[in-house]
């Protein structure tokens, strides 16, 4: 019974679908856009070898279908060698040059580099992912192998075959997906439950009548959340914006309706135009419609600086559409989010064009990770053609982005994909840890919109096409914390980007998806013209934010 249990976990073993496997091991090594430590790169490693394993058993079975000639004895032993040794030599080639690559990124990232390659680590957890991935892959060829030989009884050979893989793989696709939604469903009970610790334990509400949650506030302040509260309570004050810039300042308006707050998009969006109008927003200078991260949660790196720069005569407003996490949302509650962010740009909007030109705030639009999504997608140029916005700034917008995507292909020949130039710079500019939206050909015009991206981001420039081809970026000269030892494996380098946006969110500031005021700074002045804002003003308010992340100038996490 145990040698029939082995025979079946183990089956057939084939060594040149295992030197493609290795092959694809030995490309796992080269580095993407984050760096990797020995863990990650062992279970990554054995993955692919896995994957390489499995198409090469693909691969074999078509060969034999076809009845195409099959190599043995002799020369089959010897074709093996001829590839087996190279392939070795290459393998701990890479191997040997793997700490080098991930150490130069390092480097790059300001990251402290490794003093050894933890050679022991990775094969071990690599070997250990391999078995894993192919005992189970032994078991799903048993069960084809059971139900087929339950077929043969009743049908022909080819039938059975046909009927056996549709049976297998339907019956995955059922037990993958009730496990998915068991998964799911016990992250959305987890979601629940803390946004109702987070109601039933709020702090006390603002004393200040003029703030969102007060006793005068439309808005429950019980309702709104920990993200919406934080929001709301944090930041600078006018006193502390006159400390810094030595002019009179006024304590800058934050609007922010909790999912809770509300039943629909559009009740919540209704309630926040409200509100706005409860707290004069529309007698500021500047009005800004933000999208929230999935959880709700409002960059403070991003919203303070722009408070500092206006001397508090601004006012913000978002509304929260999830509870969940930013991939969690984005997969389950996509059309949530676009909804919320495109009912609460109309109602704003709709208002705001309704008075008087010279009487309204200049009103922009903005969006981090997956609220810069929400907020392109909110952003209907037809509805802006009769009385447009000022501008948009939109940081680390996910690859997905349909007019993200737009935009990147209307690049200037030349122009490379992570850091591109549009037309001649008049609508449209990008910024980066390296540029700031400053520089164009011409001046701006009536409407400014900046992308702010990291070429290391690989939320951003994940291409889903790598499975085949090179991503794009992939194909121009390396940016400054990019590899220069990049390498394009088909199925491998989607594995490698799939495992960075993974990595991304704990990457150094400034790289990766980890985006951090210093870079928010300089594009925020490029899209709003700050009145009396020197470049004096932006070094003291770079270097405020970089002391220690003062009160005003803070990052969090999504």
């Amino acid at each position: 019974m145990i040698k029939k249990t082995l025979g079946i976990l183990i089956g057939p073993f084939s060594v040149p679908c295992l030197m493609l496997g290795l092959l694809f091991f030995a490309a796992s090594l080269t580095p993407s856009l984050i760096p990797r430590g020995p863990a990650v790169q062992g279970i990554l490693g054995g993955l692919v070898t896995a994957i390489g394993y499995l198409i090469g058993q693909v691969v074999a079975l078509l060969w034999r279908t076809a009845d195409l000639p099959r190599f043995s004895g002799r020369p089959a032993a010897f074709l093996t060698a001829a590839i087996a040794i190279p392939l070795v030599g290459f393998f701990l080639w890479v191997l040997g040059s793997s700490r080098i690559w991930q150490n130069d990124i390092r480097r790059k990232m300001g990251l402290e580099t490794a003093d050894a390659l933890h050679f022991a680590t990775i094969l071990l957890l690599a070997l250990a992912t391999f078995v894993a991935a192919f005992i189970i892959g032994r078991l799903v060829a048993a069960l084809f192998h059971l139900v087929r030989a339950r077929l043969l009884r009743i049908m022909p050979v080819r039938r059975a075959n046909v009927l056996g893989f549709v049976t297998v793989v339907l019956f995955l696709f059922i037990v993958t997906r009730d496990g998915l939604v068991d998964q799911t469903v016990t992250a959305l009970d987890e979601s629940y439950e803390t946004a109702q610790e987070l109601f039933q334990s709020a702090p006390p509400k603002p004393a200040d009548p003029r703030m969102t949650g007060s006793d005068a506030s439309l808005i429950d302040w019980g309702g709104i959340g920990k993200p919406g509260r934080d929001f709301i309570t944090s930041g600078p004050r006018a006193a502390d914006i006159a400390a810094l810039t030595g002019r009179p300042a006024r304590d800058p308006i934050r609007v922010y309706v909790g999912r809770a707050n509300g039943e629909t998009p559009q009740a919540r969006a209704e309630l926040a135009l409200a509100e706005l109008k409860r707290q004069g927003a529309f007698d500021r200078a500047i009005l800004i419609v933000a999208s929230p991260t999935g959880t709700g949660w409002m960059d403070p790196g991003a919203q303070d600086p722009v408070e500092y720069m206006h001397g508090g005569d601004i006012a913000t407003v978002a509304a929260q559409y999830s509870y969940l996490q930013s991939p969690l949302a984005l997969i389950l509650e996509t059309s949530t989010g676009l909804e919320q962010a495109t009912a609460l740009q109309e109602v704003v909007h709709g208002y705001w064009k309704t008075l008087p030109e010279d009487a309204r705030p200049r009103l922009y639009v903005h969006g981090l990770s997956l609220g810069a999504w929400s907020s392109m997608h909110a952003t209907n140029l037809f509805r802006l053609l009769d009385d447009p916005i000022d501008g948009a700034f939109w940081a680390g917008p996910p690859f997905p982005s349909a007019f993200w995507n737009y935009v990147q292909n209307q690049r200037n020949p030349g122009s490379s994909w992570v850091l591109p130039s549009i037309g001649d710079g008049s609508l449209v500019r990008y910024a980066s840890h390296t540029a700031d939206a400053s520089e164009a050909v011409s001046d701006w015009g009536r409407m400014r919109i900046v992308f702010l991206q990291y070429s290391s981001d690989p939320v951003v420039f994940y291409d889903p096409r790598s499975i085949w081809r090179a991503p794009q970026w992939m194909r121009d000269p390396a940016a400054p914390d990019m590899s220069d030892h990049l390498f394009f494996m088909p199925v491998v380098t989607q594995f490698q980007l799939a495992l960075d946006m993974a990595l991304s969110f704990g990457a150094p500031a400034g790289h990766g998806h980890a985006y951090f005021a210093q870079d928010y700074i300089r594009p925020w002045v490029e899209v709003t013209q700050p009145a009396e804002w020197s470049a004096a003003d932006t070094a003291r308010l770079k270097a405020h934010c970089d002391t220690g992340f003062q009160k005003g100038c803070a990052n969090g996490t999504q």
